[in-house]
This record gives structure tokens, sequence and C-alpha cells, in this order.
């Protein structure tokens, strides 16, 4: 497994990340603490200089395992499942290009808030139709070599999809091999019975994992066994990233340092099975 954090190209309010512009620099930073790559948050990839941007990483021997869309949500409302048509046909132009912009990176796309919530006057069905919808339609898009990676996120944030089971189904009515899991360790802490179990659920399907404790600071700053969780994930034989999404709590640095720290150790325990 290698390690990544996220960063956000743009200022946001989002607090879930540690990291919000002056990228360059950050991105550099994290280079010196030794992560393999970084995750991009991205609101627009429109408005981005893709060729800067490769040469800026690839200097920096960092890779990009995933594409976050989810300030398109927070910043500006667009979604999957809002009752405007034409704010659901904005979300899926968006999402679109964030493929394009995916697959210049060599990245998967996350779907996570930009899915939107069920609401108040319109049927759970008539949501869940749309969702699906939306999906299969960047599905075919994203096709063959762009993943797109949908994430179970806490009740609190959103009512669609808060499980892995939840998950699970509706990857099954997307129908898609290149359509996967984000599994999400402060999400899991609240809405899964284990989180280890929820792991071994998701199997197969786990293509990208989000690491932060239960508080949302730091691995290590909660109660969440992580070195349980990673003996999870290579029990069902997960080799991709492992993405630092979280607080800047107490400081953004210290963060990024002591979640590489430990991460490092303990997936350098679980390689000689202790």
């Amino acid at each position: 497994m290698k390690c990544s954090i996220v960063l956000s190209l743009q200022p946001t309010v989002f607090e879930g990340v540690a990291y919000k512009g002056e990228w360059e620099r950050h991105a550099a930073k994290m280079a010196r603490l030794g992560y393999d790559g970084v995750e991009l948050a991205v609101r627009d990839p429109r408005l981005l200089d893709i060729t800067y941007l490769q040469k800026v990483l690839s200097s920096l021997g960092l890779e990009v395992p995933a594409i976050g869309t989810g300030q398109a949500y927070v910043e500006e409302g667009l979604s999957f499942t809002d009752p405007d048509e034409i704010v659901r046909r904005h979300a899926l132009e968006r999402v679109k290009a964030h493929i394009d912009f995916a697959r210049l990176l060599r990245a998967q796309v996350i779907i996570g808030l930009i899915r939107g919530r069920a609401q108040e006057g319109i049927s759970r069905e008539q949501t869940m139709d749309w969702l699906v919808d939306a999906l299969a339609e960047c599905a075919q898009y994203a096709a063959p070599d762009v993943r797109l990676v949908v994430e179970p996120i806490n009740r609190y944030e959103t009512n669609l999809v808060n499980t892995v089971a939840e998950g699970l189904a509706l990857i099954q009515a997307v129908g898609a091999h290149h359509v996967g899991l984000l599994f999400d360790t402060f999400h899991a802490n609240i809405e899964e019975v284990s989180i280890e179990g929820a792991i071994r659920l998701a199997g197969r399907n786990l293509f990208h994992v989000h690491v932060a404790d239960s508080n949302r600071w730091y691995p290590g700053a909660g109660h969440i066994d992580f070195a349980s969780v990673i003996a999870a994930l290579r029990e069902i034989g997960y080799e991709g990233y492992l993405s630092l999404e979280v607080m800047p709590k107490p400081d953004a640095d210290t963060c990024a340092q002591r979640a590489i720290a430990l991460l490092r150790d303990l997936l350098g325990k679980t390689c000689q099975g202790v």
C-alpha cells in the first residue's frame, strides 16, 4: 500500500482538508515527508492548467491516486439528485470534466457529496433512480480507463449511501466493473458495526481508502485501531492508496508528519506479520 494526502487546488469552506490553495508549496512538502502521492480536491478542473500541474507533480515524483469532486457540491450546490433537472445536468457535466482531468493524470474519480441527498417531497425511489442513472452515464463516459469510486458518507452529511452495504447495492445497480467503493475510516466509525467487517464486506470492490481518526484528526489522534484496519485491508488483498483526509488539527503540518510516521510504521509491521 502507498500513502497520499488530500490537497485542495483551490480555497474551499470544506473543513476536512488540511491543505487548501498554494498547492505547489504543499505538494513539495509532502514529497519531502515521504508521501507517494497527492489526492486532488478539485471544484472545476476546467479552470486549471493541467500541463503545469503534471510538470510539477512529475518533478516531485508524486502520483495522483484520485480526484475529489465534492467541492462542486459544497461550493456550488451541484448534485446528481437535485429536484431541478438543470442542476442535475450541470452536475453530470462537471463530473465528466473531472473524468477528462483524471484520465490525463491516470487517477480515479470520487463520487462523494456530489451525489446529493434525498429531499423532502421527493420519493426515495425517484432519488435513487436519479442517482443510478447519473452514475451509469458517468461510468459509460469513464470507460474503459477511469475508475469511479463511490464513498459511503455518514448520516450527518448525507442521507444517501451511508454504509458499505448500501454502497455495494448502488454499484451493483449501476453494473459496471470500473465502479467501486471508497472506504473512509472516519465515516465508517460512525456508521458501521465493525470497521474491519465492513472492509471485508467491500472485498474486491474496494478501490480507494481515506484515513482519518474518530475525531477526523490524523490517524493516532483518536480511538480507531489502525493496525487492525491495515490488517483487514491486507486480508482482502488491497494494494491501493491510504489517503489522508483530515482537519488541520492541531495544524496541517503536524497532521501530515504524524500521519505518515504512523502509517509507515504500521505498514512495515503488517508486512512482517507483526
